[in-house]
């Protein structure tokens, strides 16, 4: 699937924003983000098994092709940014899916634009974390993303080379699919031989201090709460590096419904937090909540403005 990239104006310059899926007008829509170090194409796959549907997914801003947006960063610039796709597309009403802190991202969107997302679809993330104990908040991204926040100071020679840094990542250890082949090449910014990721550090680091639950998220999620926005959040049992227990420890997600008692908890077996949306059976699982949530939302879920 190779989907079309729309240039939507927002500040500061243009945000890169991928659509995928149906062409049809009145599809369903769904509006995706993606995760911290991640583009739009990390959704290829769920994509693909959703062919009936319209994704839209933007590159946030400070990753792949809108990396030369400036900060400020942080979750409620990132949602102020859908906001714009949003308005951009005319869509009056979507749904909202996110991996990892995309979860984050729609949440701040949905509590801001209550009256515009029908429902979310959160992808290990969009609920606080736990803080780590005895880590300062300037080594919190570090904690938090190891390796994964190492990769964006580091160079490779050729697409090769980057290609090769992943098949000895533990997440993909089962081998890369195409998908995950094309979602990487895709990422690479610069010339070879000084190749690099193109998620920005600052953008990373500066959004990382945000997913711990400051007093404005904790705000948002009660206002999805008392307006019962309907939410689903599919857990991985693995974390980044494949390792147990995952971004949330099990019974994390279920003390999490205190603050969001609508919550649906899908356990999503035998993947990590990279696979539970890049590959199968991961995406397929991701692809039949969203499909079941398209269902029990209002008819106005993705109508666009007339």
């Amino acid at each position: 699937m190779t989907g079309t990239t729309t240039w939507v104006p927002v500040e500061g310059g243009e945000l890169a924003v991928g659509t995928f899926g149906s062409q049809e007008p009145d599809a369903p829509t769904v509006i995706a983000a993606h995760g911290i170090t991640a583009s739009h194409r990390a959704w290829l796959t769920v994509a693909g098994d959703l062919p009936e549907l319209r994704i839209i997914a933007p590159d946030l801003r400070g990753r792949g092709r809108s990396n030369a947006l400036p900060g400020p960063f942080g979750l409620r610039k990132h949602a102020a940014d859908l906001e714009r796709v949003l308005d951009h597309l005319h869509l009056e009403r979507s749904l909202a899916l996110g991996h990892s802190m995309g979860g984050f991202v729609v949440v701040a969107l949905a509590a801001s634009v209550p009256e515009r997302i029908s429902s979310l679809v959160l992808v290990d993330g969009g609920l606080p974390l736990e803080a780590p104990n005895g880590v300062s908040p300037d080594d919190v991204p570090m904690s938090l993303l190891g390796p994964a926040a190492g990769r964006l100071q580091m160079t490779f020679e050729s697409r090769e080379a980057y290609r090769d840094f992943w098949r000895g990542h533990p997440a993909f250890a089962d081998g890369l699919t195409a998908d995950v082949l094309d979602y990487l090449d895709y990422d690479l910014d610069g010339e070879a031989p000084g190749l690099h990721a193109s998620g920005s550090v600052d953008a990373v680091t500066s959004d990382a201090q945000e997913l711990y639950g400051p007093s404005w998220y904790l705000d948002a999620l009660r206002i999805l709460r008392e307006r019962g926005t309907p939410a689903s959040v599919l857990r991985a049992p693995r974390g980044l590096l494949d390792d147990p227990p995952g971004l949330y420890a099990p019974g994390r997600l279920e003390a999490a419904k205190t603050l969001l008692p609508q919550l649906e908890i899908v356990e999503v077996d035998d993947v990590n937090h990279y696979t539970i949306a890049m590959a199968e059976p991961g995406a397929s699982t991701v692809a039949r909540v969203v499909r079941s949530a398209l269902a029990a939302a209002d008819p106005g879920a993705g109508r666009r403005i007339s």
